[in-house]
């Protein structure tokens, strides 16, 4: 059994969804494990990580706009208020959405769907730049 272990840093323009699924191919094609299980790690309580489609980008807007009619910013019921009234609701979205994700890996390439790809979910308003921990073990 192998492991391997890196870090992705992600530049985010604000809200969205940020597609990394090319840079995690890169990292894993170097590594030699032909089949194994790749954890992906966010180190942030106001970003997250999906898979999502990556054919349609309606499918994105979409999410981003359920997202912001479903958490509001500056709900006054909201105490944590001193980071913006953009950060309550970050975190409140990356509590319903994933911080880890587990994808297998066979023939050393990602399980993924035909139109599946991995996306940071960035939930704060401003450019930030993320952690995201990459955890392959294999053989």
């Amino acid at each position: 059994m192998q492991q391997a272990v890196t870090s992705l840093r992600v530049t985010t323009r604000g809200k969205g969804l940020f597609e990394i699924t090319r840079e995690v191919e890169s990292w894993l094609e170097k590594q030699g494990i032909r089949t194994g299980l790749l954890t992906l790690f966010i180190r942030h309580t106001s970003a997250s990580l999906t898979v999502q489609e990556n054919a349609d980008p309606d499918v994105i807007a979409d999410l981003n706009d359920w997202f912001g009619r479903m958490v509001k910013e500056g709900d006054p019921h909201f105490r944590h208020t001193l980071e913006g009234p953009d950060d309550m609701p970050a975190h409140i979205r990356s509590a319903l959405t994933a911080v880890q994700l587990a994808v297998p890996v066979v023939n050393g390439r990602m399980v993924l769907g035909t139109w599946q790809g991995i996306y940071v979910f960035e939930h704060r308003r401003a450019p930030h730049r993320r952690e995201v921990v990459l955890h392959l073990l294999g053989e």
